[in-house]
């Protein structure tokens, strides 16, 4: 029954694969890859009716999988010629060449047993070698089929996808029959039985997915290439360990087996030495990139990396200045950096530091000469040429301060200029594998200096922004004040005038000394908010009773002007009181300003819906529109000869961040309004009305 299944099920396959190849021929014949496609399929049907005939044991279909394994490897890297430079091209064709070597090395040992009859040790040698090999070959080509799939564009993974699952499945398959073999020291005949019918099951994948697929197209990648070479190099490494191994048992005698112990342990202690090694994988990345690429630097990447340093910095992460040398040192590998800026007098000073352990640099870094001479050149400086002192450039050598010269882990000086202006120097530690700068590291390292002073020169102006912001906010605030300070002083002038003529009125006086104390408050509350170490903020709204506010305020100013007082004493509205004090005293300072000496200024109040309007008129000059329109409600503009121009402004200011607005109207000759709008505070009220009050 074993017989007839491996018998027709690889006849079936056969059959599959040649119909297959067939079609293929009359679809795409004249392409490169269809080509290569169609002789793959069709040594797979040779292959499986090799098999189908004579039996897996039969040298003809052995050497046929052989075939069979290698032109599906020359398909596959037929795929990564598409649009790949020639060293791009030289890299593949050093992965696909091992693994064809490989093969070889099976073929060669599979015709071994023709000269080994008679010595069974060396021909049980042969089939456990021969199944080793096998095994590697599929390790292999797993990994191949594995980054070929990875490496391809999105779209034409989507096109490879069915095509790659059945090969992968055909290796699969290959590595579990040919390790279920090794360890069993014979022929798993009902594996390789069965192997007929999922090349059956192969086939139909393969061609259901070739059926949908017209056009394949790769990219090689740098990082699969690393990771290629690093799983071939396993792969290499566990080959040798066995056939060594192998070998050793082979060759027999008292002290074998201790050998063959020595020999793993001494492997892997070798291989546990190296590949965590930081020296070890620079080395090993440094030669894969001189020898495989036709550039030293995956420029992508490298951008990518670089940008993610500088420009997304996790929580927690280093200042601008740290990340700055980190982003230039990981381009060249380097261990650490050191970063000087230039100060006020223009000498290069140390600012900051990634991993640098070297000579610590002295207070002035660098002369002001020398940070001249690298904004005027923007040239990268390896100090090796001058140390050498071979033909060296005089004003280079006399630009590097001799601190840096005298450190020989010192590397290499990235000078970062932002136009014609020099931002600062990165002096980097020489990387774990020496190795000289050349054109690309100059180009590179040049770019990227210029793209990290734009960073911090854009930093360095939202530093003098910040600072320009605070003295901006200072200033605003000494105007607010200064304006308060002329309104407490043209109240003090009133009252001094008054007094003259109304010092013996009893009501007077009370009404002066309440004003003076109430100036006299006003003036230590300015002082404290011109302090710089003034911390008060805003309070949140909360209910005020407008009578109260509005009595208050019109009391400490009866002594100078007549003021009248009207509305319900049970409203309350939603505010600061402080900033609302303040929005008020600044209108009615305003209005007694404009209006006659015998004519009252007016506050009233009133509920509307939802919202509460205090309006302060007087009966002054007025305003025009166009005033009103374009000049009211912006700084130092003002109708008075003597105004500041800063009462309306600040009084909006203050009623807008309370989520309130203020309205105007006015007339030239009749007088003028301002209505301040706030919200009611809902769900309470002041249970007492007081009249509305006034006083001459």
């Amino acid at each position: 029954m074993i017989v007839f299944v491996g018998q027709w099920g690889h006849a079936l396959a056969a059959s599959l694969f040649g119909a297959l190849a067939i079609w293929l021929a009359q679809r795409s014949a004249g392409e490169r890859e269809g080509r290569l496609l169609i002789l793959a399929t069709f040594v797979t049907a040779i292959w499986a009716l090799a098999v189908a005939m004579g039996g897996h044991e039969a040298p003809a279909a052995r050497l046929a999988e052989h075939v069979r394994n290698a032109s599906w490897l020359g398909f596959m890297y037929g795929l990564w010629r598409q649009g790949q430079s020639r060293h791009s091209l030289f890299s593949v064709a050093l992965l696909y060449g091992i693994l064809s070597a490989v093969i070889g090395l099976a073929v060669a040992v599979e015709i071994l047993p023709v000269w080994l009859i008679g010595s069974p040790r060396l021909l049980e040698a042969a089939y456990l070698a021969s199944m080793v090999l096998h095994m590697v070959v599929a390790v292999g080509a797993l990994v191949l089929v594995h980054n070929l799939y990875t490496a391809a564009n999105q779209d034409a993974r989507a096109a490879i996808r069915l095509p790659m699952v059945a090969l992968a499945a055909m290796w699969t398959y290959d590595l579990n029959l040919y390790t279920i073999s090794y360890l069993a020291r014979g022929w798993s005949y009902e594996l390789y039985a069965l192997r007929g019918c999922a090349n059956v099951l192969i086939a139909l994948i393969f061609g259901l997915g070739v059926r949908r697929t017209r056009n394949w197209t790769v990219q090689l990648s740098r990082t699969m290439t690393f990771q290629s070479l690093s799983l071939i190099a396993i792969g290499v490494y566990l080959a040798a360990l066995i056939g060594v191994t192998s070998a050793l048992e082979l060759i027999g005698g008292e002290y074998v087996r201790t050998v063959q112990v020595a020999f793993v342990f001494g492997a892997s202690i070798a291989a546990l030495v190296l590949l965590p090694s930081k020296a070890f994988r620079a080395w090993f990345r440094v030669k894969i990139s001189k020898h495989l690429f036709q550039h030293r630097y995956d420029y992508r990447s490298e951008w990518l990396r670089f940008t993610d340093t500088i420009g997304r910095p996790e929580e927690g992460a280093d200042p601008l200045q740290t990340r700055v040398v980190q982003a230039i040192a990981d381009i060249t590998e380097s261990p650490g950096g050191l970063l000087l800026v230039p100060d006020d007098l223009g000498t290069l000073v140390p600012q900051a530091r990634w991993n640098w352990q070297l000579v610590d640099p002295p207070v002035a870094g660098a002369s002001a000469q020398a940070a001249a001479w690298f904004a005027r050149t923007g040239r990268v400086v390896e100090l090796d040429d001058l140390r050498r002192e071979d033909d060296v450039d005089e004003a280079m050598a006399s630009s590097v301060p001799q601190w840096i010269v005298a450190e020989p882990r010192a590397w290499a000086i990235v000078p970062l200029v932002h136009f014609d202006r020099l931002a600062g120097l990165v002096l980097l530690e020489r990387p774990p594998i020496d190795r000289t700068l050349d054109w690309e590291d100059f180009d590179l390292l040049r770019v990227v200096g210029r793209q990290v002073a734009s960073y911090l020169a854009e930093a360095q102006g939202q530093e003098v922004l910040s600072d320009v912001k605070r003295f901006d906010e200072f200033n605003r605030r000494f105007a607010f004040i200064m304006h308060d300070v002329k309104n407490l002083v043209s109240q003090l002038t009133l009252v001094t005038r008054n007094a003259e003529r109304h010092a013996d009125n009893p009501e007077f006086r009370a009404d002066m000394i309440a004003t003076l104390q109430n100036s006299t408050a006003r003036m230590n509350d300015l002082l404290a908010r011109l302090s710089q170490h003034n911390k008060s903020r805003a309070e949140d709204p909360r209910p005020v009773a407008v009578s109260a506010l509005i009595e208050g305020i019109a009391a400490a100013r009866r002594a100078s002007h007549p003021i009248i007082v009207s509305g319900d004493a049970a409203q309350l509205v939603l505010a600061d009181p402080a900033r609302l004090e303040q929005a008020l005293s600044h209108l009615v300072q305003n209005a007694i300003e404009a209006s006659p000496t015998a004519e009252p200024v007016t506050v009233s109040f009133s509920r509307q819906g939802s919202e509460i309007a205090i309006s302060v008129s007087d009966s002054g000059s007025g305003m025009s529109a166009a005033f009103i329109r374009e000049k009211l409600f912006r700084p130092f503009a003002s109708t008075k000869d003597a105004g500041f121009g800063i009462g309306a402004y600040e009084a909006r200011t203050l009623i807008m961040a309370m989520n309130g607005r203020i309205e105007v109207s006015s007339r030239e000759g009749e007088g003028s309004r301002f209505t301040i709008i706030l919200p009611v505070a809902q769900g309470s009220s002041v249970p007492s009305q007081i009249p509305s009050a006034e006083a001459a």
